[in-house]
């Protein structure tokens, strides 16, 4: 009796997609993003990073909006790889309803981050920093490129150390559902 009453409790709850979770992650991992992983949804920290023209910013300024956290350094190779898949991405999904954030944390002086954007064509994201490296350590970030995929309810979901093709129909269909309500 009591295994039959485990075995409908799993199944309900592994059913039931309130509970398992929007974003489906094995389909994500098997369609190229292998290092894709769930985490438990967390709070995020109440830390500010700046604008393009200084203006402190944090991530209460994007309330209600999905959102891929992106951190990344100008001398980061791994980081100039994806960075046209997080443009490409912006591109094509990027809205009210979902942005993506690239963060330059560390010494990222502003003139080398604007090359970084001329070389690499980036046109669509935009350019916070993180000089201090406050933000990365509230969140986490150890080593270059992290990202962090939040949702509306400003939680974080999921991480990705390293870089992926953020423009791959995996990356795009893990975005949708993320945003999904």
């Amino acid at each position: 009796m009591l295994r039959s009453l485990l075995l409908y409790t799993a199944l309900v709850f592994g059913a039931n997609g309130a509970f398992a979770g929007a974003i489906d992650f094995e389909a994500a991992q098997q369609g190229g993003l292998a290092k894709l992983i769930e985490t438990e949804p967390t709070d995020l920290p109440d830390t500010v990073f700046l604008d393009a023209d200084g203006n402190e910013v944090s991530f209460a300024d994007y309330a209600g909006t999905a959102l891929l956290v992106n951190f990344w350094a100008t001398w980061c190779a791994p980081c100039r790889e994806e960075m046209p898949s997080l443009d490409a991405l912006q591109t094509e999904l990027g809205g009210d309803d979902f942005q993506v954030l690239t963060i330059a944390t560390g010494r990222n002086p502003r003139e080398a981050i604007d090359r970084f954007y001329e070389e690499e064509a980036i046109e669509n994201l935009p350019i916070l920093t993180d000089a201090r490296q406050k933000l990365s350590r509230d969140m986490g970030v150890m080593g270059l490129p992290v990202t962090v995929l939040i949702s509306p309810e400003g939680k974080e979901v999921a991480r990705l150390l390293g870089d992926a093709d953020w423009a791959s129909d995996a990356a795009k269909q893990v975005i949708r559902e993320l945003k999904a309500p």
